[in-house]
């Protein structure tokens, strides 16, 4: 009870140029201060006696202020990520600061909606910038649980969705590009990109998401739909939604056309549009594939599988990284069950001519990324295939789910000579077209042919360009040419 009227709420930043000092007094090392700007969130959200202008305001000005820390943080992050710079531990560290910032964020707007809501119509004029505040802190902790392949909170969609509602309800038009910028984000398959693919992902989504486009009923334009009365992230048409009041049909609209268009530019010039915004730091190669994965799967068809999926139940022996699969092999004295690289068991859902799909305990496996090489010895079988990881996704605290693309059932290892007279371990992928070879990151030069004997035959092979990259690895097409010793 106020028993001598209104006045300031008891709280630090009660007052805007106290709340303004206090903001600026802020540890210099950017993770204390992402946590202690996490903390004034959970803070203010929760103390009594803020006007909602006044709750909004101080909140808005916490976001302010951690933006330039939070995008420092996310860069030093990818740097982790790649290996270039900090430890897994450092890796773990920061992820776990800026997704708790975000969530905090996330919550403290809510709340605030909340309390803006119950107290009627006075207030009204708050919510917009809270919708929004709150949908962006929400997409972004869905990202950042992407970043990590899940598991992925569906208790976020779940708010997430009812703040959409409340949107709508209230005509807050601006709230929308916001959840369809996280909506096609979700939809377009991000545990099959490697997380500075996923980060362009997003940058080149929020430049194309002005022609993002939302209705009640379905159209070849909008196929993903979503029940915003559910606890549920966009799913594909071909999984029909129930007719209910609260279901929303998505997809990129006229921006599919317009990313067709940019990928033909790209290709044809090998430069980064730009009208895209995204800074001349992109790497045109890097951003051509992020679009073209985009375009497939914001098609009014869904992606076809190229072979056919047959379920069965068993266990596989996986090695991990270029010196797992040429120890896997043969290229060591034996497979150090202890060692980096070394064997792991994963138990198979699902099998194609093209790879497979697998279980895998999650405590293993902080190794485990999009285009990852890995060797796979089936149960009871002494012969060995190679493939990458093609999608990761963390279904739970203990469990992750794989999908593997098969690079060759007969991989053979052996060592090529290189022009400088060296030799190279590699492994031989022969296949239905021309054979590709995986080597070491770092030992093809491009244009060089390579040299091996296999048998009583001089094996020469011809390079054709390089199929993929890793980590530790690049796999090389060549053409094969054989000539008599």
């Amino acid at each position: 009870m106020k028993l001598f009227g209104g006045g300031k709420p008891d709280h630090p930043m009660a007052d805007r140029k106290e709340a303004a000092r206090i903001l600026g007094e802020l540890p210099a090392q950017d993770l204390k201060a992402v946590e202690e700007l996490a903390h004034w969130h959970e803070s203010i959200s929760a103390a009594e006696g803020f006007k909602a202008e006044e709750r909004a305001h101080r909140l808005a000005l916490v976001d302010e202020t951690a933006q330039p820390r939070l995008r420092k943080l996310a860069r030093e992050y990818l740097a982790a990520v790649r290996g270039t710079r900090g430890s897994r531990a450092q890796e773990n560290l920061l992820w776990a600061r800026i997704h708790e910032y975000w969530r905090q964020a996330a919550q403290a707007h809510a709340r605030c909606i909340d309390g803006v809501v119950q107290a009627g119509k006075g207030a009204e004029k708050s919510v917009a910038p809270m919708v929004t505040g709150t949908l962006r802190a929400l997409a972004q902790q869905l990202k950042w649980q992407h970043l990590r392949y899940g598991p992925i909170d569906a208790a976020v969609w779940g708010l997430m969705n009812r703040i959409v509602a409340l949107a709508e309800a209230r005509g807050i038009h601006e709230a929308r590009r916001e959840y369809l910028k996280a909506a096609l984000f979700s939809a377009s398959s991000p545990d099959s990109l490697l997380p500075p693919e996923l980060e362009l992902a997003e940058r080149l989504i929020a430049e194309l998401a002005p022609a993002f486009t939302a209705a009640p009923a379905p159209a070849p334009e909008l196929p993903y739909w979503i029940d915003l009365g559910k606890p549920m992230a966009p799913a594909r048409g071909a999984r029909p939604a129930q007719p209910a009041a609260s279901v929303r049909y998505i997809g990129p609209g006229p921006a599919h056309g317009a990313l067709q268009t940019f990928i033909k530019r790209v290709e044809t010039h090998k430069l980064v549009p730009t009208e895209l915004k995204l800074g001349a730091d992109v790497d045109p190669e890097m951003l051509l594939g992020v679009m073209r994965h985009l375009a497939l799967y914001w098609a009014p068809e869904a992606p076809e599988r190229k072979h056919k999926r047959h379920v069965v139940s068993s266990n596989l022996k996986i090695a991990h990284g270029f010196d797992g699969v040429l120890q896997a092999l043969g290229g060591g004295d034996s497979l150090d069950f202890g060692a980096q690289g070394a064997s792991e068991t994963w138990t198979v859902e699902n099998v194609s001519a093209g790879g497979f799909g697998a279980r895998a305990p999650l405590a293993r496996t902080e190794w485990l990324k999009v285009g990852a090489l890995i060797a796979a010895q089936p149960d009871g079988a002494s012969n060995w295939l190679v493939g990458t990881v093609r999608r990761v996704s963390k279904v739970s605290n203990q469990e992750v789910r794989v999908g593997v693309q098969t690079l060759s059932k007969a991989p053979a290892l052996s060592q090529f000579a290189l022009r400088n007279n060296t030799q190279a371990d590699g492994v031989l992928l022969p296949g239905a077209a021309d054979p590709s070879i995986a080597l070491r990151a770092g030992v093809y030069i491009p244009g060089e042919n390579l040299e091996a004997k296999i048998g009583d035959r001089q094996h020469v092979y011809m390079p054709q360009g390089v199929a993929a990259r890793g980590d530790d690895y690049e796999i090389v097409r060549f053409r094969e040419m054989v000539r008599e010793s």
